[in-house]
């Protein structure tokens, strides 16, 4: 089993940065596969990105490509997630995610055994 404890939200202004940390305990974290995923008012959760277990691959979802990163670190088991150019529509609860398999294809938010409690990210106007 692992724990997941997101930081990094805040508010911040269109064409910012913010970058989203997650850092796990329990389980050895190399064994996961770690996703982002996020969850704006009276919407459905929706899959951010997700790196595999060495940071080797990587995918994302299409409304953020080029403009967020996931990274990770299995040293400090943390998973970070750089977000740039940051739109108010990415204004929503963001929550780490971990699993043990990889598929390359989008994932369903049920596919991911663990979850954090997420951190808020605002974007304004």
């Amino acid at each position: 089993q692992v724990q997941l404890v997101e930081s990094g939200g805040g508010l911040v202004q269109a064409g910012g940065s913010l970058r989203l940390s997650c850092a796990a305990s329990g389980r050895t974290f190399s064994s996961y596969v770690m996703g982002w995923f996020r969850q704006a008012p009276g919407k459905e959760r929706e899959f951010v990105a997700a790196i595999s277990w060495s940071g080797g691959s990587a995918h994302y979802t299409d409304s953020v490509k080029g403009r967020f990163t996931i990274s990770r670190d299995n040293a400090k088991s943390t998973v970070y997630l750089k977000m740039n150019s940051l739109k108010p529509d990415d204004t929503s609860v963001y929550y780490c995610a971990a699993r043990e398999t990889w598929v390359a294809s989008i994932p369903r938010p049920d596919e991911y055994d663990y979850w954090g409690r997420g951190t808020q990210v605002t974007v304004s106007s």
